[in-house]
């Protein structure tokens, strides 16, 4: 897919609503059957960076570690990013690129945004919240969400509320318990992308407004909203990016990604922004590991999950 098209198609399907991411063993081999000693769908390989996975890999959004099961899970729009077709799943992949699953979850639509809780992973899928059982890889659960345009990420609290943005809304929604509420809404939100829990605050990136080609006239900043007042406190204080991905970069501040720049940068505590890595356009719902410093992206446009080691670019 050509930066172009990828533009036209993604600004069209955004905009519609608008218009009508070697250890030896001294045991014989019968007390641990070789079958059961590498199985990829139980046994995860360590988390490595300076791998590129490709195959099963179809327009991915989001990708995601969980830290439970330490497996790698990446969604997979497959489709138009607004479409309906069922053509949408999710990739289960081990911590060294390989893929363990091409079809762990199958049957959706356009899934964007991933976070895990509790054994459950929970996806946005256009106007619904989708819960999947990490263990058996089954949807354990789906919330409607009337009146959504396009849901995008997904952040989840301690208390396992999950949050929920709809950037062409200007909207952010709180799911609890299969029901749905609005957490906050307006122009204030800078048309939230990102999403991050951070202690007692929602951490999102705003997108900024999008123009009919995608672009943006104002990009978005990274800002703070308490959970509890919902009040708004500034991270950065000038809007600097679309941004799309967003993680704590265990310092302190935050690793986000700017989609349409295709640029992956760090901000500080105090809002200041560091540009870490260059890559082409279509750099969506990242993910980061602190311990290690690999960097996970899905290249959308190039249909392709990489790992990054950031060592040395970090402060």
């Amino acid at each position: 897919m050509t930066r172009t098209t990828a533009r036209s198609t993604l600004a069209l399907c955004f905009l519609a609503p608008f218009l009508a991411a070697a250890c030896g063993r001294s045991e014989p081999p019968a007390e641990q059957p070789a079958a059961a000693a590498h199985d990829p769908a139980t046994h995860v390989a360590p988390l490595t960076a300076g791998w590129m996975a490709t195959d099963g890999i179809e327009t991915p959004e989001s990708v995601y570690v969980d830290q439970a099961s330490g497996f790698i899970f990446s969604s997979q729009i497959a489709g138009a990013p607004d479409g309906r077709d069922g053509n949408g799943r999710i990739v289960k992949l081990g911590g060294d690129g390989q893929v363990v699953s091409s079809t762990w979850v199958t049957g959706l639509n356009a899934p964007k945004g991933l976070r895990s809780h509790n054994g459950t992973l929970w996806t946005a899928d256009l106007d619904e919240v989708i819960g999947i059982d990490i263990v058996s890889g089954t949807i354990a659960s789906r919330t409607k969400i009337d009146g959504a345009l396009f849901l995008n990420d997904v952040a989840t609290g301690a208390d396992g509320t999950v949050y929920v943005s709809d950037m062409m809304a200007n909207r952010i929604y709180a799911v609890r318990d299969g029901q749905a509420a609005v957490f906050a809404e307006g122009e204030q939100l800078e048309w939230p992308n990102g999403l991050l829990v951070d202690g007692n605050r929602l951490i999102v990136g705003g997108w900024g407004r999008p123009k009919p080609d995608f672009s943006t006239d104002v990009p978005g900043r990274l800002f703070a909203l308490d959970l509890q007042t919902k009040q708004k406190t500034p991270i950065t204080p000038k809007p600097f990016a679309n941004i799309d991905g967003v993680e704590s970069d265990g310092r302190g501040g935050y690793i986000v990604s700017d989609y349409l720049a295709g640029k992956v940068m760090q901000v500080s505590a105090a809002g200041e922004v560091r540009e870490l890595r260059q890559f082409k356009p279509g750099a969506a719902d990242i993910g980061f590991v602190p311990a290690g410093n690999v960097l996970l992206v899905p290249h959308m446009n190039e249909n392709t999950v990489a790992a990054y080691d950031l060592s040395n670019v970090l402060r």
